[in-house]
């Protein structure tokens, strides 16, 4: 049992009542009683203020030991290029490595600088848990919360803004690792910086998230993010590249560029809301990806923006780089069209009262199977196309607008029994009522370089 500063104070302020005679036991029944174990082992390092300003070096280094700091003041400056900052924690305010244990309670970090990520956890074994702490970061490419090699962070209320390019509030990058995030705000201001970008298993519960230029959450090659009663909103305005022309609050996608395994993206959401301000919803670019939706309040304020959009983009082979996608939901209202290019599957599984109101695959141009099971309805608001049905005879409302199956016109009032297209990956569960479980991503996103 881990017991807190006023548990504390409260035990030792009874003890000195009772030495009184003041609680009805005496001060030796008190000393009768379990013993109270210590606070934290070792004691923290409290009420200090920690800077550093070299190239590379670090305010606050964990290096294979266990650490505690409490109620302190960090502040980083410098700047350095390349992979060091990003894989192993170079120039990081707060760095731990090596099977590192570092707790951070009422921190303040602040960085300015290229490359100069807040807190870093680094390999395998290490973890570092951070709560009720703030962490502002100013240059390009400075993380708020950074985990890589397979490293494990803990995040409880925190509030983290980042301002640079390419400095994702909780951020990740080659060998991944495993993000818990409860409570707190985490919002960025820069062009190429999501609220999350994972190449990492991510939770985020209880929490807000936040973008002005970027999407609002990123998900790279064969990793997770799961997002449970989150408020999530984003300003997609602005683009890190040119390889795609779209806007999107989500992106799931593989970049090719080795750091992260090639599998299946995952992306799940539990209640909580998206809110997107330009765009589409969902973008899955040159994957595998299977998405997961339940009870999730999703609102697109752009007229002219998708629910999702599964195309070739710019990443990967040509010819071979559309979105696969498996679409979950349960109870979820989805207003929007899905788009399917050419090179690109989809198949979209309604349960359990979800109600679509959009167009599917309205270009008829990639294969597409929709689910419509357990009170599940359709609303076309377009003409749609899909490869294979499967629904109850009044599971689809035509609203005017016309369906083709397998190249044939469906008559509203009919049942259909289809089967999955090919190319989208995962199956459907046994009960509709049961959300697939995400495959396991296995913690270990992308071949470790040589450490140098």
């Amino acid at each position: 049992m881990r017991l807190n500063m006023k548990s504390c104070a409260l035990v030792a302020a009874l003890l000195l009542l009772a030495d009184r005679g003041l609680t009805g036991c005496t001060a030796a029944q008190a000393s009768d009683l379990s013993p109270v174990p210590a606070l934290y082992s070792p004691a923290p390092t409290a009420g200090e203020s920690f800077a550093d300003n070299t190239v590379g070096g670090h305010a606050i280094t964990a290096d294979g030991e266990t650490a505690f700091y409490s109620n302190i003041t960090v502040t980083k400056t410098g700047s350095v290029e390349g992979d060091e900052a990003d894989f192993y924690g170079e120039n990081a305010a707060v760095l731990a490595e090596n099977g590192a244990a570092l707790t951070l309670r009422e921190v303040s970090v602040t960085t300015d600088g290229k490359h100069a990520n807040a807190v870093f956890s680094c390999g395998e074994d290490t973890v570092v848990s951070i709560a009720d702490s703030t962490i502002v970061t100013g240059g390009d490419c400075s993380g708020g919360l950074m985990t890589t090699g397979g490293a494990t962070m803990n995040a409880d209320n925190v509030v983290v803004h980042t301002t640079g390019r390419s400095s994702a509030a909780i951020r990740s990058d080659r060998g991944g690792g495993t993000v818990n995030v409860t409570g707190g705000t985490y919002d960025t201001a820069g062009v190429g910086s999501p609220a999350v970008y994972s190449t990492a298993d991510i939770t985020v519960t209880d929490a807000e998230l936040s973008t002005t230029a970027s999407q609002g959450v990123v998900v790279e090659g064969k990793n997770s993010v799961t997002l449970e009663n989150v408020a999530l909103t984003a300003a997609n305005t602005q683009k890190n590249s040119g390889k795609s022309p779209w806007y999107q609050a989500v992106m799931l996608y593989q970049s090719m560029s080795g750091d992260a395994d090639e599998g299946e993206v995952s992306f799940t959401m539990r209640g909580g809301s998206i809110t997107n301000l330009n765009g589409d919803i969902f973008f899955v670019n040159n994957t595998r990806a299977v998405i997961q939706l339940t009870a999730a309040r999703i609102v697109n304020d752009d007229p002219d923006g998708v629910f999702l959009r599964a195309a070739a983009a710019g990443w990967g082979r040509e010819g071979a780089n559309g979105g696969h996608v498996e679409l979950y939901t349960a109870a979820q209202t989805l207003d929007g069209d899905l788009l399917v290019d050419s090179i690109s599957t989809l198949n979209l599984h309604l349960w359990d009262g979800s109600v679509l109101t959009g167009a599917v695959n309205p270009d008829d141009e990639g294969e597409v199977y929709v689910e419509l099971t357990d009170g599940a309805r359709w609303v076309l608001t377009g003409d749609s196309h899909v490869k294979s049905l499967k629904c109850d005879a009044d599971s689809i409302d035509l609203n005017g607008f016309t369906l083709t199956v397998d190249s044939e016109m469906y008559t509203e009032g009919t049942a259909s029994e289809g089967s999955p297209v090919s190319g989208a990956s995962g199956s459907a569960p046994a009960r509709p009522h049961d959300m697939p479980t995400p495959p396991d991503s296995g913690h270990g996103k992308g071949d470790k370089p040589p450490k140098k």
